[in-house]
């Protein structure tokens, strides 16, 4: 199954997941209104336009930008709808992008320096199982991080008997994922 980044979110959110809030827009017109919608849900005056197809490289391959103002949200939306998006797991061929995220922009003014996580539940195709995988590293270079910094990268296959329990992150290889946990909540 694939969802696309917004139908993820609707699903985490569903189940109290805290997340980046956004709203889908099929044409920059909507992308204003979206924006609009997201500045009155969360204050946020900044928002992220986030193309909306099923392949990660997203950002590398320029259907991610930062608009600053509800004429940027336009124009950006203006450039990546329609656009033929190429990233590492598109192939040269790219796809065509139909819809953008508009999620409220969640930089983190502190005074330290902020920390980016990436954890994910993937198919591996290999053993027709789920796998967690994890970075402390974020999500941007998780292929470069798992070959050259294996130490700050962990994948974990799921078995049928695997189930969630409190104590089950004290038994992973990871125990640099839970420690000193943003405390930002969005």
């Amino acid at each position: 199954m694939n969802l696309h980044e917004y139908q993820a979110k609707e699903l985490l959110k569903r189940y109290g997941v805290g997340i980046q809030e956004g709203v889908v827009a099929s044409s920059p017109e909507e992308a204003v209104k979206a924006a609009k919608e997201v500045n009155k849900e969360t204050g946020s005056q900044w928002f992220v336009v986030k193309a909306q197809i099923h392949a990660g490289g997203r950002g590398k391959g320029g259907g991610v930008k930062l608009a600053k103002s509800y004429d940027e949200v336009k124009s950006l939306s203006e450039q990546i709808i329609g656009m033929q998006l190429v990233t590492p797991q598109t192939g040269p061929e790219g796809k065509k992008v139909h819809m953008v995220l508009i999620a409220q922009d969640v930089y983190y003014p502190g005074s330290s320096e902020p920390k980016e996580y990436y954890m994910s539940v993937l198919l591996d195709r290999a053993s027709g199982r789920n796998v967690i995988v994890a970075s402390t590293e974020g999500g941007m270079d998780i292929e470069e991080v798992a070959e050259h910094q294996p130490e700050k990268y962990c994948a974990n296959l799921l078995t049928p008997a695997w189930a969630y329990s409190p104590s089950r992150p004290a038994s992973w290889p990871l125990p640099w994922a839970f420690q000193d946990r943003p405390t930002k909540k969005w």
